[in-house]
């Protein structure tokens, strides 16, 4: 069975692993083992209360509960910017217009940023592709809808989420290339990586300040300005089924999207209800759909997907599922449908 439960010390070999999976573009997933150890640790730390918001970041981990192998990775943090500048590039509209000649123009442009400074992110989505299998997706990356629906007081009102922008196989951005590389002189996977590793100071040093029209990209540049990666298009998708929506910011170096939205709007936060657990075997008969359950531990959050009838004011696990959950027949549960299609 795969669980979704908090990060521990003892993950950072299969943390380790999974960032070597993941190659360029994912910039909260450095291999580097003493950036990550450190984000264990400021997870550990998140859950058990002792940070303060501005440093807290929770992360959880997909775990084969038959194997013990860590198959994937996400995280909430809970303000972003607070401590480290959190940048991006706002597509704004400029116009020029001379009523003397007739002249009148409108030209896009990209401002650098901190407008989210403040706001919660949805960071550090990975599945191992050997994992790519059985809505083990849908589990990892909703599994946080839940944990910000139990949990709303330790979020900011809206949450937002940077996608991976338009890159080739060997990592080359055409963006970056037209425009980062200007500025900073070295290659975009360097850059990335810096950004991974906490060294964000050289982005507002070198960056320039003034707005960058896209009239003066080439257009292989100008083409990637707010597009997804193929890889993430499924990961866009999804968000924007639950209520996510592009206003409009991209990111500095890759050009990928932001999309944001309100918390208590984000459909599996606003359909989730509590519920009583029931274990019972077998379970009952009826129509069956696909349903994330959630217990209501903060230091030991547990997630699992589970096929069964719909709930009421109850809801049916097995004894494994149960065990797996940490609660107990008669204990306090959330839980979700799936997908928008399915109906709690």
């Amino acid at each position: 069975m795969m669980i979704i439960r908090p990060i521990a010390h003892s993950d950072l070999d299969g943390l380790m692993n999974l960032a070597r999976s993941a190659g360029v573009g994912l910039t909260s997933l450095p291999v580097n083992e003493d950036r990550l150890s450190r984000r264990i640790s400021r997870s550990v730390l998140s859950f058990a209360g002792e940070l303060d918001r501005a440093d807290q970041g929770y992360v959880f981990v997909l775990e084969d509960s038959e194997t013990g192998q860590v198959g994937g990775i996400c995280a909430l943090e809970a303000a972003v910017g607070l401590k480290e500048p959190w940048y991006n590039y706002r597509v704004g509209t400029i116009v020029h217009a001379s009523e003397e000649l007739g002249v009148y123009s409108r030209h896009e442009t990209l401002f650098l940023s901190n407008d989210h400074t403040g706001y919660s992110e949805l960071c550090t989505l990975f599945l191992h592709p050997d994992f790519r299998v059985n809505r083990n997706g849908g589990l990892l990356s909703k599994s946080r809808f839940l944990f910000l629906a139990q949990f709303p007081h330790l979020f900011g009102k809206t949450v937002v989420a940077e996608m991976r922008g338009v890159s080739d196989v060997e990592g080359r951005s055409p963006f970056w290339e037209a425009l980062g590389r200007h500025f900073f002189s070295i290659d975009f996977a360097q850059a990335d990586y810096l950004t991974g590793v906490g060294q964000k100071a050289f982005v507002a040093e070198l960056m320039p300040k003034h707005p960058v029209y896209v009239d003066f990209l080439p257009p292989e540049a100008q083409a990637v300005i707010g597009k997804t990666h193929e890889n993430t298009r499924p990961a866009v998708a999804m968000l924007e089924s639950e209520g996510f929506r592009y206003e409009g910011y991209v990111d500095i170096f890759d050009a990928g999207p932001t999309v944001q939205a309100y918390v208590s709007e984000i459909r599996a936060v606003k359909d989730s209800r509590l519920v009583t657990a029931r274990v019972a075997d077998p379970l009952p008969e009826g129509e069956r759909g696909h349903y994330l359950v959630s217990n209501d531990s903060l230091t030991s959050f547990r997630v699992v997907l589970v096929e069964s009838i719909a709930p009421t004011h109850e809801f049916h696990l097995t004894p494994e599922q149960a065990r797996a959950l940490n609660v107990e027949d008669g204990g306090h549960l959330r839980c979700v449908a799936l997908s928008p299609k399915e109906k709690v």
